[in-house]
């Protein structure tokens, strides 16, 4: 292996550190004598947080640090949720992921309502996305929601001190930083779509360094590869982003694939969502096919909706 030495760029959340070492531990330990090196940094994701992520910029604004960091050679990898990365990845990048997926569902969290049903009415859910706020206004009409940004930590802090009744996160946060304890619910997936790429471990390089292509081909997971990619395609089709409420989950059972997703209007007032089966290494196909039937069932109506809103 030519590598000797490892610089991963990683945010310096909680989260964030915790899922680089899984990373940094898993590369040691298939590599013996790796040396890897954390190169921390905030991200304006991570600084801007009184405004809701969709308004200061959306997705990127958690990645794009990092990926001056590996274009300055300050970094050979940076370590993501595959869920904050944009659709579209800037050519000079390669983009893989990593190991297996964790468990993709939102968890709902609160002090003193076992699940949304034993919520009163009027109760006040905390929530950072516009995908998750969309589907349970659609099924919870009589629930307030309201932005809450922050980590993992500072959400929690806020609940505990009383700003909302319950909070919605990735479930798979809350277990990478040991908190499984705090999820009073988990979400199905037909109640709340998960994020597109959620649960999943990205790792992005420099795409001219076969070096790191190589190290990092054998700690791909088949499965989770193939959902990534083809979650990722259906989110190309239908502009994915923070600004628009788009959710998908890709399941794989030995070669075949099958994948939900849905668009809808931020208030719930309006959602399209279907499913699509296939081959695994269909994976990009089956996303593109999907996103396309999204948008032939309404999901360009409301696309254009949103468009003009914004204008």
């Amino acid at each position: 292996m030519a590598t000797k030495t490892l610089r991963i760029a990683t945010r310096e959340s909680r989260l964030a550190l915790a899922q680089t070492q899984m990373v940094a531990a898993a590369l040691r330990a298939r590599h013996p004598g790796l040396v890897v090196e954390t190169v921390g940094m905030t991200t304006k994701g991570d600084r801007v947080l009184d405004r809701p992520l969709a308004q200061v910029g959306g997705k990127g604004l958690f990645v794009k640090e990092l990926e001056v960091a590996l274009e300055e050679d300050r970094a050979d990898i940076a370590v993501h949720s595959l869920k904050d990365v944009p659709m579209e990845l800037p050519a000079q990048f390669a983009l893989v992921t990593f190991g297996p997926r964790e468990d993709p569902r939102d968890a709902f969290v609160s002090g003193t309502a076992e699940s949304l049903d034993a919520l009163a009415d009027g109760a006040l859910v905390g929530t950072s996305s516009l995908r998750r706020e969309c589907q349970l206004r659609h099924r919870y009409p009589k629930l307030r929601f309201r932005a809450l940004r922050g980590n993992v930590n500072t959400r929690l802090a806020k609940l505990e001190a009383g700003e909302y009744d319950a909070i919605i996160l990735a479930a798979a946060g809350l277990r990478r930083l040991g908190l499984e304890a705090r999820i009073r619910a988990l979400l199905p997936v037909e109640l709340s779509l998960p994020a597109i790429g959620q649960g999943i471990l990205g790792i992005e390089y420099v795409h001219t360094r076969a070096d790191l292509a190589a190290m990092l081909a054998a700690s791909e997971d088949r499965a989770t590869s193939f959902a990534a990619r083809a979650e990722r395609a259906l989110g190309l089709v239908v502009e994915g982003s923070c600004e628009v409420p788009v959710g998908g989950i890709a399941r794989v059972d030995g070669d075949t694939l099958a994948l939900e997703g849905f668009i809808g209007m931020p208030d719930g007032s309006r959602m399209v969502r279907d499913r699509v089966q296939g081959r695994a290494d269909e994976a990009e196909r089956l996303g593109r096919a999907l996103g396309e039937r999204l948008l032939a069932l309404g999901g360009r109506q409301i696309l254009d909706t949103l468009e003009r809103r914004s204008a």
